[in-house]
Protein backbone atom coordinates (compact mmCIF):
# COMPACT_ATOMS: atom_id res chain seq x y z
CA UNK A 1 0.00 0.00 0.00
CA UNK A 2 2.55 2.38 0.72
CA UNK A 3 4.59 1.71 -2.19
CA UNK A 4 1.57 2.41 -4.30
CA UNK A 5 1.01 6.23 -2.91
CA UNK A 6 4.91 6.66 -2.85
CA UNK A 7 5.24 5.15 -6.10
CA UNK A 8 2.28 7.46 -7.67
CA UNK A 9 3.70 10.49 -5.99
CA UNK A 10 7.60 9.79 -7.69
CA UNK A 11 5.30 8.92 -10.72
CA UNK A 12 3.14 12.60 -10.49
CA UNK A 13 6.80 14.40 -10.54
CA UNK A 14 6.83 14.24 -6.89
CA UNK A 15 9.72 15.09 -4.67
CA UNK A 16 10.22 12.85 -1.51
CA UNK A 17 12.59 15.54 0.15
CA UNK A 18 9.37 17.63 0.41
CA UNK A 19 7.85 14.90 2.82
CA UNK A 20 10.09 15.24 4.98
CA UNK A 21 8.63 17.34 7.58
CA UNK A 22 9.70 16.36 11.29
CA UNK A 23 7.47 19.28 12.86
CA UNK A 24 4.63 18.09 11.17
CA UNK A 25 5.54 14.19 12.07
CA UNK A 26 6.11 15.65 15.98
CA UNK A 27 2.54 17.10 15.89
CA UNK A 28 0.81 13.28 13.87
CA UNK A 29 3.04 10.78 16.68
CA UNK A 30 3.05 12.98 19.47
CA UNK A 31 -0.90 13.74 18.93
CA UNK A 32 -1.52 10.03 18.64
CA UNK A 33 0.24 8.91 21.54
CA UNK A 34 -0.84 11.52 23.67
CA UNK A 35 -4.60 10.86 22.59
CA UNK A 36 -3.48 6.79 23.27
CA UNK A 37 -2.25 7.67 26.92
CA UNK A 38 -5.24 9.63 27.75
CA UNK A 39 -7.60 6.96 26.21
CA UNK A 40 -6.39 3.96 27.91
CA UNK A 41 -6.59 3.76 31.92
CA UNK A 42 -5.68 0.50 33.81
CA UNK A 43 -3.89 -2.12 31.12
CA UNK A 44 -5.76 -0.91 28.09
CA UNK A 45 -2.05 0.34 26.57
CA UNK A 46 -0.71 -3.00 27.50
CA UNK A 47 -3.69 -4.75 25.69
CA UNK A 48 -4.04 -2.05 22.80
CA UNK A 49 0.17 -2.81 22.43
CA UNK A 50 -0.48 -6.82 22.10
CA UNK A 51 -3.43 -5.77 19.65
CA UNK A 52 -0.41 -4.17 17.11
CA UNK A 53 1.76 -6.82 18.28
CA UNK A 54 -0.93 -9.40 17.16
CA UNK A 55 -1.68 -7.84 13.82
CA UNK A 56 1.66 -7.50 12.58
CA UNK A 57 2.57 -11.34 13.59
CA UNK A 58 0.05 -13.58 12.00
CA UNK A 59 -0.73 -16.36 14.21
CA UNK A 60 -4.09 -17.75 12.54
CA UNK A 61 -4.56 -21.52 13.32
CA UNK A 62 -4.01 -23.89 9.82
CA UNK A 63 -6.04 -26.96 9.43
CA UNK A 64 -2.60 -28.68 10.65
CA UNK A 65 -3.24 -27.08 13.87
CA UNK A 66 -7.20 -27.96 13.56
CA UNK A 67 -5.82 -31.85 13.32
CA UNK A 68 -3.37 -31.27 16.53
CA UNK A 69 -5.71 -30.45 18.33
CA UNK A 70 -8.20 -32.58 17.76
CA UNK A 71 -6.15 -35.48 17.76
CA UNK A 72 -4.84 -34.35 21.28
CA UNK A 73 -8.44 -34.31 22.43
CA UNK A 74 -9.34 -37.71 20.98
CA UNK A 75 -6.23 -38.98 23.18
CA UNK A 76 -7.28 -37.07 26.43
CA UNK A 77 -11.04 -38.15 25.77
CA UNK A 78 -10.04 -41.96 24.97
CA UNK A 79 -7.47 -41.91 28.25
CA UNK A 80 -10.44 -40.97 30.13
CA UNK A 81 -13.11 -43.15 28.62
CA UNK A 82 -10.50 -46.42 29.46
CA UNK A 83 -8.75 -45.30 33.16
CA UNK A 84 -11.46 -42.59 34.10
CA UNK A 85 -11.54 -39.06 34.59
CA UNK A 86 -8.68 -39.45 37.25
CA UNK A 87 -6.69 -40.38 34.29
CA UNK A 88 -6.49 -36.73 33.31
CA UNK A 89 -5.60 -35.13 36.54
CA UNK A 90 -1.22 -35.29 35.61
CA UNK A 91 -2.06 -33.73 32.28
CA UNK A 92 -4.23 -30.87 32.83
CA UNK A 93 -3.08 -29.66 36.18
CA UNK A 94 0.44 -28.87 34.35
CA UNK A 95 -0.24 -29.55 30.41
CA UNK A 96 3.43 -27.42 29.70
CA UNK A 97 4.71 -31.04 31.39
CA UNK A 98 1.90 -33.73 30.16
CA UNK A 99 3.73 -35.98 27.59
CA UNK A 100 -0.03 -35.69 25.95
CA UNK A 101 0.21 -31.83 25.24
CA UNK A 102 3.50 -32.20 24.28
CA UNK A 103 2.91 -34.89 21.38
CA UNK A 104 1.57 -31.66 19.74
CA UNK A 105 3.90 -28.93 19.65
CA UNK A 106 1.58 -26.57 17.28
CA UNK A 107 -0.68 -26.38 20.67
CA UNK A 108 2.13 -24.51 22.18
CA UNK A 109 1.67 -21.68 19.88
CA UNK A 110 -1.33 -21.42 20.85
CA UNK A 111 -0.99 -20.78 24.64
CA UNK A 112 -4.43 -19.78 26.00
CA UNK A 113 -5.92 -21.97 23.96
CA UNK A 114 -3.95 -24.83 26.02
CA UNK A 115 -4.77 -23.58 29.36
CA UNK A 116 -8.59 -23.16 27.84
CA UNK A 117 -8.62 -27.28 27.28
CA UNK A 118 -6.48 -27.57 30.27
CA UNK A 119 -9.03 -26.05 32.74
CA UNK A 120 -11.80 -27.04 31.25
CA UNK A 121 -10.82 -30.78 31.81
CA UNK A 122 -9.75 -30.38 35.26
CA UNK A 123 -13.38 -29.18 35.69
CA UNK A 124 -14.53 -32.42 34.21
CA UNK A 125 -11.98 -34.14 37.25
CA UNK A 126 -13.95 -31.70 40.03
CA UNK A 127 -17.11 -33.25 38.71
CA UNK A 128 -18.59 -30.37 36.91
CA UNK A 129 -22.07 -31.07 35.23
CA UNK A 130 -21.91 -30.48 31.77
CA UNK A 131 -24.76 -28.05 30.92
CA UNK A 132 -23.08 -26.15 33.99
CA UNK A 133 -19.00 -26.56 32.42
CA UNK A 134 -20.84 -25.27 29.17
CA UNK A 135 -21.72 -22.26 30.83
CA UNK A 136 -18.54 -21.75 32.69
CA UNK A 137 -16.79 -21.77 29.23
CA UNK A 138 -19.59 -19.48 27.33
CA UNK A 139 -18.50 -16.97 29.88
CA UNK A 140 -14.91 -17.24 29.52
CA UNK A 141 -15.64 -16.95 25.38
CA UNK A 142 -17.74 -14.09 26.18
CA UNK A 143 -14.91 -12.15 28.18
CA UNK A 144 -12.20 -12.84 25.39
CA UNK A 145 -14.68 -11.21 22.90
CA UNK A 146 -15.25 -8.16 25.00
CA UNK A 147 -11.50 -7.84 26.07
CA UNK A 148 -10.22 -8.29 22.57
CA UNK A 149 -12.99 -6.01 21.18
CA UNK A 150 -11.69 -3.12 23.53
CA UNK A 151 -8.42 -3.17 22.14
CA UNK A 152 -8.85 -3.17 18.92
CA UNK A 153 -12.06 -0.66 19.25
CA UNK A 154 -9.24 1.72 21.05
CA UNK A 155 -6.78 1.61 18.12
CA UNK A 156 -10.12 2.29 15.56
CA UNK A 157 -10.72 5.41 17.90
CA UNK A 158 -6.95 6.76 17.67
CA UNK A 159 -7.44 6.30 13.86
CA UNK A 160 -10.12 8.17 13.40
CA UNK A 161 -8.78 11.07 15.18
CA UNK A 162 -5.69 11.13 12.78
CA UNK A 163 -7.00 13.21 10.09
CA UNK A 164 -9.00 15.48 12.55
CA UNK A 165 -5.13 15.84 13.94
CA UNK A 166 -3.85 15.69 10.95
CA UNK A 167 -6.02 18.93 10.10
CA UNK A 168 -4.37 20.36 13.07
CA UNK A 169 -0.89 20.40 12.02
CA UNK A 170 -2.16 21.76 8.29
CA UNK A 171 -3.54 25.00 10.17
CA UNK A 172 -0.08 25.49 12.13
CA UNK A 173 1.68 25.25 8.99
CA UNK A 174 -0.67 27.66 7.36
CA UNK A 175 -0.35 30.18 10.02
CA UNK A 176 3.43 29.48 9.69
CA UNK A 177 3.71 30.38 6.19
CA UNK A 178 1.59 33.45 7.04
CA UNK A 179 4.74 34.79 8.60
CA UNK A 180 6.24 34.59 5.64
CA UNK A 181 3.91 35.99 3.33
CA UNK A 182 7.09 38.64 2.24
CA UNK A 183 9.11 35.75 1.04
CA UNK A 184 9.51 34.72 -2.50
CA UNK A 185 7.26 32.34 -3.89
CA UNK A 186 9.33 29.26 -3.70
CA UNK A 187 9.51 28.94 0.13
CA UNK A 188 5.97 30.21 0.50
CA UNK A 189 5.30 27.28 -1.67
CA UNK A 190 7.76 25.23 0.65
CA UNK A 191 5.51 26.22 3.61
CA UNK A 192 2.47 25.46 2.09
CA UNK A 193 3.83 21.96 0.81
CA UNK A 194 5.08 21.15 4.76
CA UNK A 195 1.32 22.21 6.04
CA UNK A 196 -0.21 19.89 3.75
CA UNK A 197 1.99 16.87 4.64
CA UNK A 198 0.99 17.26 7.78
CA UNK A 199 -2.97 16.70 6.47
CA UNK A 200 -1.21 13.86 4.41
CA UNK A 201 0.02 11.84 7.33
CA UNK A 202 -3.05 12.32 9.68
CA UNK A 203 -4.83 10.51 6.97
CA UNK A 204 -2.49 7.96 5.39
CA UNK A 205 -1.86 6.63 9.39
CA UNK A 206 -5.49 6.38 9.87
CA UNK A 207 -6.73 4.88 7.08
CA UNK A 208 -3.57 3.16 5.62
CA UNK A 209 -1.82 1.19 8.94
CA UNK A 210 -4.04 1.65 12.01
CA UNK A 211 -7.45 0.74 10.74
CA UNK A 212 -5.78 -2.17 8.88
CA UNK A 213 -3.94 -3.12 11.72
CA UNK A 214 -7.02 -2.92 13.98
CA UNK A 215 -9.21 -4.99 11.18
CA UNK A 216 -6.33 -7.53 11.10
CA UNK A 217 -6.63 -7.69 14.60
CA UNK A 218 -10.40 -8.49 14.84
CA UNK A 219 -10.02 -10.77 12.38
CA UNK A 220 -7.30 -13.09 13.79
CA UNK A 221 -9.50 -12.42 17.52
CA UNK A 222 -12.43 -14.48 14.90
CA UNK A 223 -10.16 -17.59 14.45
CA UNK A 224 -8.58 -17.67 17.62
CA UNK A 225 -12.05 -17.91 19.44
CA UNK A 226 -13.02 -19.86 16.75
CA UNK A 227 -10.25 -21.98 17.68
CA UNK A 228 -11.57 -22.08 21.31
CA UNK A 229 -15.06 -22.43 20.28
CA UNK A 230 -13.86 -26.21 18.93
CA UNK A 231 -12.44 -26.79 22.00
CA UNK A 232 -15.77 -26.05 23.89
CA UNK A 233 -18.00 -28.14 21.27
CA UNK A 234 -15.82 -31.51 21.59
CA UNK A 235 -15.19 -31.18 25.31
CA UNK A 236 -18.85 -30.68 26.38
CA UNK A 237 -20.07 -33.38 23.99
CA UNK A 238 -17.23 -35.38 25.74
CA UNK A 239 -18.18 -34.51 29.74
CA UNK A 240 -22.33 -35.58 28.09
CA UNK A 241 -20.58 -39.47 27.34
CA UNK A 242 -20.59 -39.13 23.46
CA UNK A 243 -17.67 -41.49 22.43
CA UNK A 244 -14.61 -40.03 21.41
CA UNK A 245 -14.60 -40.18 18.10
CA UNK A 246 -17.96 -38.65 17.88
CA UNK A 247 -16.74 -35.95 20.65
CA UNK A 248 -13.58 -34.67 18.66
CA UNK A 249 -16.06 -34.90 15.19
CA UNK A 250 -18.62 -32.01 17.32
CA UNK A 251 -15.12 -29.57 17.39
CA UNK A 252 -14.55 -30.51 13.83
CA UNK A 253 -17.91 -29.11 12.85
CA UNK A 254 -17.21 -26.09 14.06
CA UNK A 255 -14.38 -25.07 12.26
CA UNK A 256 -14.49 -23.13 9.23
CA UNK A 257 -15.21 -24.86 5.90
CA UNK A 258 -12.46 -23.72 3.92
CA UNK A 259 -10.04 -24.85 7.22
CA UNK A 260 -11.99 -27.33 8.05
CA UNK A 261 -10.21 -31.21 7.89
CA UNK A 262 -12.42 -33.60 5.65
CA UNK A 263 -14.29 -36.76 7.58
CA UNK A 264 -11.94 -38.94 5.87
CA UNK A 265 -8.58 -36.54 7.30
CA UNK A 266 -10.05 -36.89 10.75
CA UNK A 267 -10.82 -40.33 10.37
CA UNK A 268 -7.55 -41.18 9.34
CA UNK A 269 -5.63 -38.82 11.56
CA UNK A 270 -7.31 -40.79 14.60
CA UNK A 271 -6.35 -44.10 13.43
CA UNK A 272 -3.13 -43.34 13.36
CA UNK A 273 -2.89 -42.29 17.19
CA UNK A 274 -5.37 -44.76 17.90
Amino acid sequence: MLAAVCGGFAVAGGHFGVLIQPSEFIVILGAAIGTLITSSPGKMKKRVAHALKTAIKENIPSQKDYLDLLKLQYELFMLARRQGVLALETHVNEPAKSDLFNKYPSIKKHHHARTFLAEALQQIVNGIAPDELEQLLDAELDTLKAEGHLATGLVKVIGDALPGIGIVAAVLGIIVTMGHMDAPPAVIGHHVAAALVGTFLGILVCYGILQPLANNAETQEVHQIRYLNVIKAAVIASARGVAPPTAVEFGRKMIFSDERPSFQELDKALQSVG
